[in-house]
């Protein structure tokens, strides 16, 4: 069996079947629209010639909602480029087609929620970035591509891809419990990859950034925080840097992931909503989370920028004395803290301080290493992983991430040739140019996976240095992740956990069950914030109508202005109630009671 995935399909439609027949191929998938079977059938001319057809170019897979599958067809790509010699695209556009031909069944209840979920799938696909490779497993990295055994590589791309970075394995179950079909299943990663070809001193070269999200314990911002009861952390990235260049090949590793503790940060309309770090077992979820880090990885250096006041420097307490006190010989052996106060030592744009982090972390970039062959032949190995985290795992950290990743290519380039022996990687000015805006737009998409917006702090990643126009930027970002965090991150959070199976649609939803997607908040509540907004408007009239203030309209203005603080504080002790939340599944949230 191939474990190439088919590339491009002809998808055939007729009132009671789907065909989709491979290009060049003498095989049919077909899908009963009525009983629902799928099965793999030799073309002989089965497809009657009335069928609507184009081309399509893989399968997402089915979803199942209130009124039955839907086939998830890729119907626009765009190539990123070629790693290891084999092609990497993007998904740009999707189709959901429904296997049911009417939704006349369903009450006018059921197709509602049924639209909802429709969208809320489509949402997830919309979101920047997805990547496919038919050919390529873009699951794994580079070194662990290379220890596997041949057999394993003759797997379906499907059976031996990581199943921590394939977004779609829910959605292709209907399809992969049949093994015949595996060429028709194809894993999506979600993400962030660049594929760049790049000179320096006449050299030509490949580099490749390349960022896996984990489907363990995914979300949103504020609604998924922390560690589960599994060890598996919110927003854990995988970013690898690959250098192909004549007959070698390099590759670093780096993760990123949030703070192993049990914590929760739930919107309440505050800017900073209080961190809360749960009364539960935090050492037996940490623990599985470090030695599975171990067994993946290797040695651990667990960098973490968070501040040393308040809430934030209570998580630093707790994870530094988590690690400094296991008596599981894995972590004790495995694991190195490593904590810089971020924003305190790079206080009023001094971040050339991130070099004393940097020198700091020398001797573990030394004895960890990286991974190298030339010509098929090990010629390093990289021995363990920076796991780096802030609070979001997002704007500190990938500047941080991007500062090792440079250190790293320098030892490579000066290793490969690339570079003499006292040129240095940031004075090679089209390569920095490149390499600094390479990495911001990775951060720019792990950010808005995460947490709706573009990252912060990404003048510094493009320029090199922190500028003011930065800090306005990073205020409007600010201000933007504020309004989605609040009012519509719940959605977001339920429409990840229909898509990943976490949450999964039952039939009769709307008509013989109740549907969790039905609205429950007392609507008298909204009149809060609407009594804010007039309060706000009838200041401003007092403020700005008047031709001459008389003590009438001085009363008035100071009755308006106490409305609105009164309406202001009323909705904030509402806020947990006014804020979008999620209805479906629930295991982003922390369980255990909460203390402080």
């Amino acid at each position: 069996m191939s474990a190439d995935v088919v590339e491009e399909l002809v998808f055939h439609c007729t009132d009671d079947r789907f065909f989709l027949e491979p290009v060049n191929s003498k095989q049919l998938l077909v899908i009963d629209r009525v009983n629902r079977e799928i099965t793999l059938e030799e073309n002989g001319g089965q497809i009657p010639f009335s069928a609507s057809r184009r081309t399509v170019y893989g399968l997402v897979g089915v979803l199942h909602l209130i009124a039955g599958p839907y086939l998830i067809l890729i119907t626009r790509r765009s190539k990123v480029g070629t790693l290891n010699k084999q092609a990497v695209w993007r998904l740009e556009d999707t189709e959901f087609v429904p296997y049911a031909r009417t939704t006349t069944s369903l009450t006018p209840e059921q197709k509602i929620y049924n639209d909802k979920y429709l969208s809320m799938a489509q949402q997830v696909l919309a979101t920047p970035y997805f990547y496919f490779s038919y050919t390529y497993d873009l699951s794994h990295s580079l070194q662990r591509l290379y220890y596997t055994a041949e057999d394993f590589l003759q797997m379906a791309l499907h059976e031996r891809a990581d199943v921590r970075f394939v977004w779609n394995q829910h959605l292709l179950r209907d399809l992969s419990v049949q093994p015949e079909m595996s060429a028709f299943c194809l894993p999506l990663v979600h993400g962030f990859i660049s594929i760049r070809q790049c000179t320096i001193n006449g050299e030509w070269f490949t580099w490749t950034l390349l960022s896996r999200r984990s489907v363990y314990r995914a979300g949103t911002r504020m609604w998924t925080r922390g560690i589960d009861q599994e060890g598996a952390v919110a927003n854990f990235v995988e970013t690898e840097q690959i250098v192909e260049y004549r007959d070698f090949r390099s590759s670093l590793v780096q993760t990123r992931g949030s703070i192993p503790l049990h914590w929760t940060q739930e919107p309440n309309l505050l800017y900073k909503p209080a961190l809360t770090i749960t009364n539960a077992s935090h050492e037996e979820a940490f623990t599985r989370h470090f030695e599975s880090q171990v067994l993946c990885y290797g040695k651990q250096v667990a960098i973490n920028l968070i501040d040393q006041k308040g809430k934030e420097g209570k998580l630093h307490e707790g994870y530094k004395h988590l690690i400094d006190t296991s008596n599981r010989q894995m972590v004790k052996d495995n694991v190195r803290y490593e904590y810089f106060d971020f924003h305190h030592e790079c206080r009023k744009l001094r971040w050339d301080r991130l070099s004393i982090l940097m020198e700091r972390l020398a001797p573990d970039r030394e004895s960890m290493g990286y991974f190298l062959i030339r010509d098929g032949v090990v010629l390093l190995e990289q021995e363990g992983v920076f796991r780096t985290n802030c609070i979001d795992c997002l704007d500190r950290t990938n500047v941080v991430q991007s500062m090792l990743a440079r250190t790293q290519l320098q030892a490579a380039f000066t290793r490969m040739g690339i570079l003499g022996e006292k040129q240095q990687v940031e004075d090679q000015y089209s390569f920095e140019h490149l390499f600094r805006n390479v990495w911001a737009d990775n951060a720019d998409a792990i950010s808005t996976q995460y947490s709706g917006t573009g990252a912060l702090k990404t003048d510094f990643t493009r320029t090199g240095k922190r500028t003011r126009l930065g800090l306005l930027k990073d205020g409007w970002n600010s201000g933007i992740r504020y309004v989605k965090n609040n009012f519509f991150d719940g959605d977001r959070q339920d429409a990840i956990d229909l898509f990943l199976g976490k949450y999964q649609v039952e039939s009769g939803e709307g008509a013989t069950r109740p549907c969790p997607m039905k609205e429950t908040r007392d609507s008298r509540l909204l009149l809060l914030p609407s009594a804010v907004f007039f309060s706000l408007l009838m200041v401003f009239a007092c403020v700005m109508l008047p031709s001459e203030y008389t003590s009438f309209t001085l009363l008035s203005l100071l009755f308006w202005t106490a409305m609105m603080v009164v309406a202001t504080l009323s909705t904030l002790a509402q806020g947990r109630q006014l804020v979008n939340s999620p209805r479906l599944a629930i295991t982003h949230l922390s369980a255990p009671p909460r203390v402080g």
